[in-house]
């Protein structure tokens, strides 16, 4: 059985105080959950005080990490100062890095090699354009998302790493791709998964979905049979509603 995983990605939000509260919050609904890996990803900052206030219902994730263990990178964080603290995951290739900061996916690949190295699971991000979609490339171009950031990896690696598919057009848009298009694009990633390294690992990898999933859409979307949970954005930031969704399974 693949893993059921529910992450919510806290972005650039919360003071420490909120951070805490809401974890806290998060903490004590996630108690009511069963079957789901459930992970909070607060900013950098709060990363250690959320530490504090969850109890083992509720993993830590990180929003980012950089490709090297030390050195002079002002401003940059380790896969190793992570695992210092107690994060088990972090996103990678998120499309906010990818437009904002330039990350390119080769990039990614050094990152994703680092984060595994230390023992993370990586939460990579892939995902296309309204552009993209509508001029029919966006299935080839996820893929190559994949192909040039994942598949340098080992069959025994790639099963360490975790899926998450974000159409860009449906993030914080209010717009949420239905739950067949949510399946077809999975189901593609999961076939070019196996073309590489077989059925029977891909069917291992968890694929997340990423966009605009909240509770009154949640149960139809993870309902499918290549969607293993969410990426989570605007809706992790209430603990109810965020639980709401991991109970949708």
């Amino acid at each position: 059985m693949r893993k059921k995983i529910v992450a919510g990605n806290w972005k650039l939000n919360n003071t420490v105080a909120d951070s805490e509260a809401l974890a806290s919050a998060v903490a004590e609904l996630a108690t009511e959950v069963e079957g789901v890996n459930i992970v909070v990803c607060p900013t950098s900052v709060n990363l250690y005080p959320v530490k504090a206030k969850l109890n083992d219902s509720v993993a830590l994730g990180a929003q980012n990490c950089y490709d090297k263990e030390s050195g002079a990178f002002t401003g940059e964080v380790s896969a190793k100062m992570l695992t210092s603290i107690g994060a088990e995951y972090v996103i990678l290739g998120h499309s906010e890095r990818r437009e904002y900061f330039g990350e390119s996916n080769e990039f990614l690949k050094a990152k994703t090699d680092a984060v595994l190295a230390e023992g993370l699971v990586p939460l990579f991000c892939c995902g296309e354009t309204l552009e993209q979609r509508e001029s029919g490339i966006h299935f080839d171009f996820v893929k190559s998302q994949l192909t040039e950031s994942l598949f340098h990896l080992s069959a025994e690696a790639i099963q360490d790493v975790v899926i998450a598919y974000e159409p860009i057009w449906a993030i914080g848009t209010g717009v949420t791709a239905s739950s067949d298009q949510a399946q077809e694009m999975h189901k593609e990633l999961r076939d070019h998964l196996a073309s590489k390294y077989g059925q029977e690992v891909a069917d291992k990898i968890s694929i997340l979905y990423g966009g605009s999933c909240k509770p009154a859409n949640a149960e139809e979307i993870f309902a499918k049979p290549d969607v293993d949970g969410g990426l989570i954005g605007g809706a992790a930031l209430k603990a109810e509603d965020f639980i709401a969704i991991a109970k949708s399974f």
